[in-house]
């Protein structure tokens, strides 16, 4: 006996057949969106899945808006919106929350914000619930010298009209920042800050550091403040080193240039004596001249030979009576 298999071939096709009708035919949820008062046409339907358009998603935001009171949403705009890459069902979410919580955000706004790249329902969410941001540590050195270091925490709301093209958390964090290190800076003394905290926060709050930024800043609050170390002392130390350093640098080349000086005294010294010595030569030579000449006689060069030895005694004796010097005589005393 040979089993026919023709039969489950057929409710196999009809299975394959009634799904693929129904994938392009999508009854139930036509069904489902008129139930739920979304007036949309089953031919709509079918052309969104040409369109590479998921329907549930559409249709599901649709019921969602139309439920929360947002009649004006359309179906084009969301079909857009998600053919340009958008987060449908996070926008429709977005304007649910903002219109219960009394927030002026349109259709065009939250699609635009969704489309820069930012979570518009979280943006919501942070216009109600305000976030607390906290700063990395601040050093700054006020003007006695003393350095502090601050920690702060500032709360921000989400401005909703500021998230397209508005400055991010970061921009944020920097400019407080900034303003704890100007208002450290501009105070007198390290102990007026340890005792008036709150001086950094009103003085960075009148700065309105949340201009063209994506928050609004509520409040700005110094967690912490810890002493650091003496920036002056250490700067003045460092400038007497210096100070030190270039004075004795000066010093080694004034010696340098008193001993160039001195040996070129000594070079002068003995160029001087070897033309006193040359002269001194020419001395014989000149006598021998003279008695060839017969200029001199051997009586004038008697007296000149006395004279010479009466000089040299008197030099002798001269320097035999000069009076010991103070190291000299002390010398003496020892022995």
């Amino acid at each position: 006996m040979v089993f026919d298999y023709s039969w489950i071939i057929i409710v196999v096709a009809s299975i394959i057949g009634l799904w693929i009708i129904l994938y392009f035919i999508p009854i139930g949820l036509w069904f489902t969106a008129l139930l739920s008062g979304v007036r949309i046409s089953l031919l709509q339907l079918i052309l969104m899945r040409w369109r590479k358009v998921p329907p549930n998603i559409i249709v599901r935001s649709m019921i969602e808006a139309i439920k929360a009171g947002l009649e004006y949403i359309k179906r084009d705009e969301l079909e857009a919106h998600y053919l340009a890459g958008g987060h449908v069902e996070q926008v429709i979410h977005a304007l649910v929350s903002a219109s219960k919580a009394n927030i002026d955000l349109t259709f065009q706004m939250a699609t635009a914000i969704d489309l820069a790249g930012r979570d518009v329902l979280e943006a919501v969410k942070m216009s109600v619930n305000p976030q607390v941001i906290n700063t990395p540590p601040v050093t700054a050195v006020a003007k006695d010298g003393i350095q502090l270091i601050a920690k702060a925490r500032v709360t921000v709301r989400a401005n909703i009209k500021q998230l397209v093209g508005g400055a991010g958390e970061e921009t944020v964090l920097a400019r407080v920042g900034e303003g704890i290190v100007s208002s450290i800076g501009s105070s007198k003394s390290h102990k007026e800050v340890l005792e008036n905290p709150d001086y950094i926060s009103r003085i960075v709050l009148e700065k309105g550091l949340d201009a063209g930024t994506a928050f609004e800043i509520l409040s700005i609050d110094v967690a912490d403040i810890d002493i650091g170390k003496n920036i002056g002392a250490v700067l003045q130390m460092d400038q007497a080193n210096a100070d030190k350093n270039i004075a004795q640098a000066k010093a080694e080349e004034r010696r340098a240039m008193a001993v160039a000086t001195e040996q070129e005294m000594k070079a002068k010294a003995q160029e001087a004596r070897a033309k006193v010595i040359e002269a001194e030569v020419q001395i014989p030579l000149a006598m021998a001249h003279a008695f060839e000449s017969g200029n001199l006689g051997i009586m004038d060069y008697y007296k000149f030979k006395n004279i010479e030895s009466d000089t040299s005694m008197r030099d002798s004796i001269s320097k035999g009576t000069q009076r010991p010097s103070r190291t000299d005589e002390s010398d003496d005393g020892k022995k």
